[in-house]
């Protein structure tokens, strides 16, 4: 059993989401939000080294040496799917490993509103979940894919670095790809998958122009596509993708995105008060005609307007739900106000 079994063990059993080893220090464990130190001594530079070369395909410690940075998946038997990154810094060597639970909660047992069922059984255009590193964006996309799974026949192709969750192939057909090692790159892989009769389309990330214009034109002919950004609010989202693009590309790519998008949801996790765990709040934009025109006419800064006054088409903003979370008793007021766009509503609910 390689050593760092005994940590991933211990993650496990504690229901933790990352394991931090680095080179000088003892190694910690992401538990509810929270890093908490483990008993353990200090690791040495060429120590984790060792450790790591126990369980690190061979191919990406020679990436690592080369680049500095590596990413790759890794599976414990009988344990747990793992994302992992090495990095380099000041004091040698230093991996992050996140665990991917081996089962798929459904879109109900995540809380998450029956809207996301209905997106992922549209039969094309684009999906976007966004936000902020660990805000469970795959998570909430692994739910919205299973659910395809089961109530679709139709053939699913994802492209992931690393492949996290693993779907297994229930009323569909699927297929999942790893940049670096089943494909070269996101829009390589993209651009392939237009010829491989698709009907969903998972991209891990919308990473760079190519990727992002063949993604959006994949959801205007046929295909539902699927994948993420890293942005904290829908309007923050369509500027992202259509800031992407040069100056005088990006009419053509607002009328693209009007016409494919179906919906942005944008979520923060929260640590709960209430018991262990952690809650997601949403921001959910509906591409309604009223959107399709602000993003055609670049006013996205009135979309925040439009989440306002469309709740009957499944649209909410974000404050809205934090603060639905605050009242519930699932947060607390002082994490409810350090994620909220306006600060001020939540200062009265500030201890003093």
């Amino acid at each position: 059993m390689a050593q760092i079994t005994a940590f991933f063990q211990l993650l496990h059993k504690n229901k933790g989401s990352d394991l931090h080893l680095s080179s000088g220090q003892q190694p910690f464990i992401r538990l509810h939000g929270e890093l908490v130190r483990v008993t353990h001594k200090e690791l040495s530079d060429q120590e984790l080294r060792e450790i790591l070369a126990e369980i690190v395909p061979e191919e990406k410690m020679r990436e690592f040496d080369s680049t500095g940075d590596v990413d790759f998946g890794l599976e414990i038997p009988d344990l747990a799917r793992y994302r992992g990154n090495l990095f380099r810094q000041s004091r040698g060597i230093s991996a992050v490993f996140r665990e991917v639970p081996q089962i798929i909660e459904s879109i109900d047992a995540l809380g998450l509103p029956p809207l996301l069922k209905e997106l992922a059984m549209q039969p094309k255009g684009l999906v976007l979940v966004t936000g902020p590193t660990g805000s469970g964006k795959s998570t909430t996309l692994a739910a919205m894919l299973d659910h395809a799974n089961e109530e679709r026949r139709d053939h699913i192709i994802t492209i992931e670095d690393p492949i996290e969750f693993v779907h297994q192939p229930k009323g569909c057909l699927i297929n999942q790809r790893e940049v670096g090692r089943d494909t070269r790159d996101f829009k390589t892989a993209l651009r392939g998958a237009l010829r491989e009769d698709p009907d969903i389309i998972l991209v891990g990330e919308m990473r760079d122009l190519e990727t992002i214009q063949l993604a959006l034109e994949a959801a205007e002919t046929g295909h539902l596509v699927l994948s993420t950004v890293h942005t904290i609010s829908a309007a923050k989202t369509v500027d992202r993708i259509i800031e992407v693009f040069p100056a005088n590309m990006q009419a053509q790519i607002r009328t693209s995105l009007a016409d494919s998008l179906r919906a942005i949801i944008s979520q923060v996790l929260f640590k709960r008060k209430d018991r262990p765990g952690r809650v997601a709040a949403l921001e959910i934009l509906t591409a309604t005609s009223p959107v399709r025109n602000l993003i055609r006419e670049n006013k996205t800064f009135q979309l925040t307007s439009v989440i306002q006054t469309g709740k009957a088409n499944g649209m909410r903003l974000l404050d809205d739900d934090i603060q639905t979370s605050l009242e519930k008793g699932y947060i607390s007021a002082e994490d409810a106000h350090a994620q909220a766009f306006d600060k001020d509503r939540f200062k009265p609910f500030l201890s003093s």
